[in-house]
């Protein structure tokens, strides 16, 4: 376990500015979305990344986080709900002021390796296009599935081969990066320049046969549940196998603009306790604004 890691020699650690996925608390954000801001302001989080907005009006949400000074910096949204209402999907997140929109995930038949790819590769460039008209920055955000070959290089590498940077930059999922059995921190590097966000995820465990990621569909259910059997296990950012100096001297040497805490599941503890924990352990190594 390299989490206590010191920097390199002479290296002074880079302060970012630290936002964090309101998917990993999405049960306290159904029931309280303003009351769980205003406890991850206190607790030290610059700025938010949403998957879905419970029900709020973007005025709502924009009033929220005026209270709260927080920034909406990204936000996760269903790949078929992009496609039907691309416009719709700009103005809401031009009207909470968020620079960037991620695709959260692929379903099995528009994936990687899938018959769907390319058309969700023309809708990509598609939708880019009209973000980028709008001053909003299109991310993809990965998992593993996209570590599979294709044209003998990885189907995450050949998305972002065929869409131009301008119009689809990556926001590096760390944890499913190493869960994929790369490094996290060499993949940053890969894509210095095109990796304006990046998700700091932590675990423990081994890649098995069983998916063990809580999945963001377009109905807001999960897909996997506490009952997973698979030995693995989410854990706050520094508590779990990854090396975080490593990664975050990538993301400020590839020009990383904003850091995102995520944590799927919360199996030991409330979502809200592990969310500060991680940001202790980010403020502890003078990662964290």
């Amino acid at each position: 376990n390299k989490k206590g890691a010191s920097p390199e020699r002479g290296h002074k650690m880079k302060k970012f500015p630290v936002a964090y996925q309101v998917y990993s608390a999405r049960e306290e954000a159904q029931r309280d979305l303003k009351g769980v801001l205003t406890q991850l302001k206190a607790m030290g989080y610059a700025g938010v990344e949403f998957a879905g907005f419970y029900g709020h009006s973007a005025q709502q949400v924009k009033a929220m986080l005026d209270e709260t000074g927080l920034t909406a910096i990204s936000s996760h949204v269903p790949f078929q709900s992009m496609v039907e209402d691309m416009f719709g999907v700009i103005s809401y997140h031009k009207a909470i002021g968020c620079r960037y929109i991620a695709i959260p995930y692929l379903d099995e038949a528009t994936r990687p390796g899938s018959e769907g790819f390319a058309d969700v590769i023309q809708k990509i460039y598609t939708f880019g296009q009209l973000c980028r008209t709008a001053g909003i920055q299109l991310l993809y955000h990965n998992h593993d599935f996209e570590f599979v070959k294709l044209s003998g290089q990885y189907g995450l590498d050949f998305l972002y081969s065929a869409v131009p940077a301008c119009l689809l930059a990556t926001e590096l999922d760390t944890c499913w990066v190493k869960y994929a059995g790369e490094d996290p921190a060499a993949y940053i590097e890969k894509y210095a320049g095109r990796c304006p966000v990046v998700h700091l995820k932590d675990y423990v465990g081994v890649k098995s046969d069983r998916q063990p990621y809580a999945l963001i569909q377009a109905d807001g259910q999960d897909d996997a549940t506490a009952e997973n059997d698979a030995p693995f296990e989410f854990r706050p950012v520094g508590h779990g196998c990854q090396d975080f100096p490593s990664i975050l001297q990538a993301a400020e040497a590839s020009g990383a603009q904003w850091v995102v805490v995520e944590q799927d599941l919360s199996l030991t503890r409330p979502p809200l306790e592990a969310a500060k924990m991680s940001i202790d352990y980010l403020k502890s190594i003078g990662a964290s604004l």
